[in-house]
């Protein structure tokens, strides 16, 4: 069989020690592809209607379940604060997560909606706490910085067997999700839902945790998440729409926190950096190389 020469490390501008370091990272992660983000335009990003996850301003999401720890109930919220991440306008999607009562984590997701409605995460500010006092901020990462790429929190179309990265920030955030199904029925104590979206959340910074979550179009947003290993369950208790409007771009508010914009994008046409380019570029063509490998080792 003739060998294929690899030549991406010169042709990526790439060292070969961090070619070989993408290597070793994809052939943990070959099968989730990390999103191309200079590929999409977002005209109005923060109009978020997909068809699984729809956030309109005033929405609300309330989840409750029973877990190791206590009583949990996770508090969603969509005020219309914005925060400008590599050059686009994201939505502040606030969730708070209380324990037997008490607060122990309230985060700040960047959320976006690209103009083929892919909802994609730009990372997240976290305020941990114990005892009612602020602890640390473990789980925070923003995209752009430190190398890391945003990815889908949820694509447009997805398919059975498609699978995706979630975030990219390497040895941090690594979460990525497949699709196991599109017709999934859901009971939960609000009602019984149907055709509903199922995906399998994995990292492999912990292989061993698994998470299942079901979207719904009827509530457009989640419903129900579990963990297979220890069978506890956290379902949505309640949703609402305060105003029933829908958002819009101008109406937003911006997160002030001295965060300079992006000096190589702008809204509605994001640039991104070009070593962030090289390295998307790397582990994409890394995985799809992995994968011809592989097939050419099965029809040898």
């Amino acid at each position: 069989m003739h060998k294929m020469k690899l030549l991406l490390p010169s042709a990526l501008g790439l060292g070969a020690a961090a070619f070989v370091a993408a290597m070793s990272y994809s052939t943990v992660n070959a099968a989730a592809a990390l999103p191309v983000f200079r590929e999409a335009t977002f005209s109005h990003p923060t109009t978020i209607n997909n068809p699984w996850l729809s956030l309109p301003l005033g929405r609300e999401f309330e989840y409750e379940g029973e877990t190791d720890e206590g009583t949990e109930v996770v508090e969603i919220e969509i005020s219309g604060d914005t925060k400008n991440v590599m050059g686009v306008k994201t939505l502040v999607y606030r969730d708070k997560v209380y324990v037997d009562g008490e607060l122990v984590e309230d985060t700040r997701d960047y959320l976006a909606q690209d103009d083929s409605g892919n909802v994609w995460y730009f990372g997240e500010d976290v305020d941990n706490y114990e005892a009612g006092v602020l602890a640390d901020h473990d789980g925070a990462w923003l995209a752009g910085k430190d190398g890391a790429l945003p990815g889908y929190w949820l694509p447009a179309s997805p398919t059975v067997g498609m699978s995706y990265k979630q975030e990219y920030y390497e040895g941090e955030a690594e979460d990525e999700a497949e699709v196991i199904s599109l017709h999934e029925t859901v009971t939960i104590d609000l009602g019984t839902f149907k055709d509903c979206l199922k995906t399998k959340d994995t990292t492999p910074l912990e292989p061993d945790v698994i998470e299942y979550k079901y979207y719904c179009k009827q509530v457009g947003g989640l419903v129900l998440e579990e963990n297979p290993e220890s069978d506890e369950r956290i379902e949505l208790v309640e949703h609402e729409i305060e105003d029933g409007g829908e958002h819009e771009d101008d109406d937003a508010g911006e997160v002030e926190d001295g965060e300079e914009e992006d000096e190589d994008g702008e809204n509605g046409n994001p640039g991104q950096p070009r070593e962030q380019e090289r390295r998307a570029l790397m582990v994409q063509l890394v995985s799809l190389l992995q994968q011809l490998i592989a097939l050419m080792r099965y029809a040898n």
